[in-house]
C-alpha cells in the first residue's frame, strides 16, 4: 500500500509470522493437556488471535471483549466502558487474554480486574506488541510479542481512524502534515 500516512516499518511481516508461530509453541507447551479460552480484545487484536490461533496445539476455544476507555485519542484515562462483554461463562477455566498492544497498561489493568473477579482457574496476558515507556502500571504480562519504541503504531490489526488494520505489518503513522 502505497501512502504517505505510513511511516517506518516497526515489525516486517516475516517477522510477525516467526514470532506469532513461536508464541503459539510456547503457549502450547504451557497449556499442554488443559483447555484453553483465548479473549481477543476487539478490535485490534482479530489479526494476532486469528494467526496465533493456527499455532496452538492444545484445545482451545475463543471469545470476544471489546473496551472503550476515556480520554484523549492517544491516552487513555483508564476509565473504561465495556462495549461487549464475553459470551462465555470463565468460572474455573483457563484464561488467556490476546492483546494487540499494550500502552499505558491502564485498559488492560481494568480488564484483568474485572475477569479476575469471575473467578477464573488461571489469566496471563499474551501481548503482540508493548511500549514499555509508556507504561504507567505494573502488569503480569506473560507473553510478549515484541517491545516497540513510543510512536503510534498501524497495520497487523492496529488503525488510525479504522484505517490500515490490513498492512501486513507494523508500521509508524507518519505525520500528515
Amino acid at each position: 500500500m502505497n501512502d504517505p500516512a505510513i511511516g517506518e516499518i516497526l515489525v516486517e511481516a516475516g517477522e510477525l509470522t516467526a514470532r506469532v508461530k513461536a508464541l503459539g509453541e510456547e503457549i502450547s507447551r504451557d497449556y499442554a493437556d488443559r483447555d484453553l479460552l483465548l479473549v481477543g480484545v476487539l478490535k485490534g487484536a482479530v489479526f494476532f488471535l486469528s494467526d496465533l490461533m493456527r499455532h496452538l496445539e492444545v484445545p482451545c476455544e475463543v471469545d470476544f471483549m471489546a473496551v472503550a476507555s476515556y480520554g484523549s485519542s492517544t491516552d487513555s484515562s483508564g476509565v473504561v466502558r465495556i462495549l461487549k462483554d464475553l459470551d462465555i461463562p470463565i468460572e474455573g477455566r483457563e484464561v488467556l487474554i490476546v492483546e494487540d498492544i499494550v500502552d499505558s497498561g491502564l485498559t488492560l489493568s481494568y480488564l484483568l480486574r474485572t475477569l479476575r473477579a469471575r473467578n477464573p482457574k488461571s489469566l496471563e496476558v499474551c501481548a503482540l506488541l508493548t511500549k514499555p515507556e509508556r507504561r504507567k502500571v505494573d502488569l503480569p504480562i506473560r507473553y510478549v510479542g515484541f517491545e516497540i519504541p513510543n510512536r503510534f503504531a498501524i497495520g497487523y490489526g492496529l488503525d488510525h481512524a479504522e484505517k490500515f488494520r490490513n498492512l501486513p505489518y507494523v508500521a509508524v503513522l507518519a505525520d500528515p502534515g
